[in-house]
């Protein structure tokens, strides 16, 4: 027997119509209701979703500095920028300099110890920059021990 003969879509097609045509109250919405699922399903599986790529950004280098400058330019500019970074520091120290005075002499007159309060203060900072070379000797051994020591004095 041949597949083709099997399968004949004739004899669905005319009992599809002969129950269709039947007075039913219900077949309009049926027919709706099954033209929406088939369309929902088939608008769901056509569905593509395409994400371009991120536009490539544009760079921007430093352009605050003139191009072409000399290495004498470089030098000094870099000389001036650390005398303000030295004078912003000692601006600073200045600072926490009268701001440790009042507040020793607000302890006085609160009737606290000032003296032993700030050896206790200072022997902390010491010890915290000792634990902090120590730190460093550990991380860098020698070899920065040996460069700190050929440093000359004054160019730090």
């Amino acid at each position: 027997m041949r597949f083709r003969n099997r399968i004949n879509p004739v004899g669905g097609i005319a009992d599809f119509w002969n129950e269709f045509k039947r007075p039913n109250p219900y077949r309009w919405p049926i027919l709706a209701a099954s033209f929406l699922c088939t369309g929902t399903i088939f608008f769901w599986l056509t569905q593509e979703q395409y994400y371009y790529p991120p536009e490539v950004p544009e760079v921007t280098y430093i352009t605050t500095f003139a191009e072409g400058r000399t290495d004498e330019e470089i030098r000094q500019s870099n000389v001036e920028n650390q005398r303000v970074q030295d004078e912003l520091r000692a601006q600073q120290e200045a600072i926490d300099e009268r701001r440790r005075e009042f507040y020793k002499t607000l302890g006085a007159a609160t009737g606290f110890d000032v003296d032993s309060m700030e050896a206790e203060a200072e022997a902390e900072r010491i010890a915290e920059e000792r634990a902090e070379r120590e730190r460093l000797e550990g991380l860098f051994g020698e070899e920065e021990n040996q460069a700190d020591s050929t440093v000359a004095p004054g160019t730090e």
